[in-house]
């Protein structure tokens, strides 16, 4: 991923969404805005913007890249995307990634577990599954004991048919990990680990090649989700993402459940399947 060339597809891709205003032409070829409706609308010559999608110009200014970020109609997140790639153009050598294995610390560990009646977990870079609660495990699948390289979200979610059963809404839920490894491609585009993600899911899956090309950002901080469970049956369940301070790239993910719906009852019978199943392990001599 050459990061002149990442903003230059944002950039196109990103304007073949917006639909021009008051447009009463001729039939357009392509969707969205032309090169030089963007340029107009930013403030900018049509032979910079062109530059700029083509990966010849290094430093744009946060100005230019604010007018852009109106003209193209992003979101905040997006927004915070656009200056990532730009950073990365205008500084190849900078951001160095850490490349030491991602740890969670022992207190956040202990954390989880306390959640004994609400799945949860830390995902980390590339969607990486750092520590997760055996509620979580059993919810969802076991990540941590798979080998290291296969522990991404993403990576079960494309390859293991099991997550597609899992996932009621699987087009949803899939579509937006890659709006999510879209924005970690932002933040870190030298790592080499991403690369490799992304090219082996774009090896295997055409729906993960649509949605990666279509350079879509997706920051998830609370939602619903509809899960089936092979022992309780369809739940709908609430998340909430917080970050952990103190650590960089680090979010911890926990599931709830409504208050006296038939989720909670499942989520309940689920947690003492766990609990019994601990006793039992715990009593085998």
């Amino acid at each position: 991923m050459t990061p002149g060339t990442e903003l230059g597809d944002f950039l196109k891709a990103r304007r073949a969404l917006v639909a021009p205003s008051g447009d009463g032409g001729p039939r357009r070829r392509v969707a969205g805005l032309r090169r030089e409706e963007v340029a107009t609308l930013a403030g900018v010559s049509a032979d910079y913007y062109a530059r700029l999608e083509q990966g010849r110009h290094k430093r744009p200014s946060q100005s230019v890249l604010n007018a852009l970020s109106r003209a193209l109609q992003l979101d905040e997140t997006a927004s915070r995307h656009l200056f990532d790639l730009a950073r990365a153009v205008a500084d190849p050598n900078g951001n160095k990634l850490d490349k030491r294995a991602q740890r969670v610390r022992p207190s956040l560990h202990a954390l989880l577990d306390s959640f004994t009646e609400h799945p949860a977990f830390i995902r980390g870079r590339r969607t990486e599954i750092l520590a997760m609660n055996p509620l979580a495990a059993f919810l969802l699948t076991d990540v941590m004991a798979k080998p290291v390289r296969e522990r991404s979200l993403i990576r079960w979610a494309f390859l293991d048919p099991e997550a597609r059963s899992r996932y009621l809404d699987w087009e949803k839920v899939a579509s937006s990990m890659v709006g999510t490894l879209r924005l970690d491609a932002g933040r870190h585009p030298h790592d080499p680990l991403l690369a490799q993600l992304v090219g082996e899911l774009s090896l295997h899956s055409e729906e993960f090649r649509t949605w990666w090309a279509d350079h879509r950002v997706v920051e998830r901080r609370d939602g619903v989700k509809r899960l089936s469970h092979p022992l309780v049956g369809e739940l709908e369940i609430g998340y909430e993402a917080l970050d952990v301070t103190g650590v960089a790239d680090q979010t911890m993910f926990i599931y709830t459940t409504e208050p006296g719906s038939a989720s909670e009852a499942k989520m309940r019978t689920l947690a003492s399947w766990i609990h019994d199943d601990s006793k039992r392990s715990s009593r085998t001599p």
